[in-house]
């Protein structure tokens, strides 16, 4: 895993409320955080643009995250994300999350389709919007 390959990055503040019981920021934080990197992909290459004019765009259909390390408060965690891999209608995006000394304390894997919310079914992914996409 290079860094460098993880074109977008989001830096988030921890809460005092992101936390459990153990004092460490919780399993379902580690997933909102996941999803603040898949919005800022979304806004990056304009699939959140595209939604709100022609009410097409991604949807996620898979979200896998693997814990590395624990991450705590006070503190910023760092959202890296990259494309994975774009196919006919369907890609992939791989996300880490670090922690204020640049560790990695979660992998996740993302998986959405281009979707037609109107007509609601799976859209192959426009050959422009694919050239955006995999800049990232």
């Amino acid at each position: 895993m290079e860094l460098s390959e993880y074109k977008l990055s989001l830096d988030l503040r921890i809460d005092f409320s992101d936390l459990d019981m153990y004092r460490h920021v919780n399993n379902l934080t580690f997933i909102r955080f996941l999803q603040s990197g898949r919005v800022n992909f979304w806004e990056a290459t304009g699939l959140a643009t595209l939604f709100s004019e022609s009410n097409k765009g991604a949807i996620l259909v898979s979200t896998h995250c693997d814990f590395k390390k624990s991450l705590f408060y006070p503190g910023t965690a760092t959202v890296k994300t990259k494309l994975a891999y774009i196919k006919n209608s369907s890609f992939g995006l791989d996300q880490l999350i670090l922690n204020e000394k640049g560790e990695v304390c979660a992998e996740g894997r993302d998986i959405a389709v281009f979707f037609d919310f109107n007509e609601d079914k799976a859209l192959p992914i426009p050959p422009e919007l694919k050239k955006v996409m995999q800049q990232f």
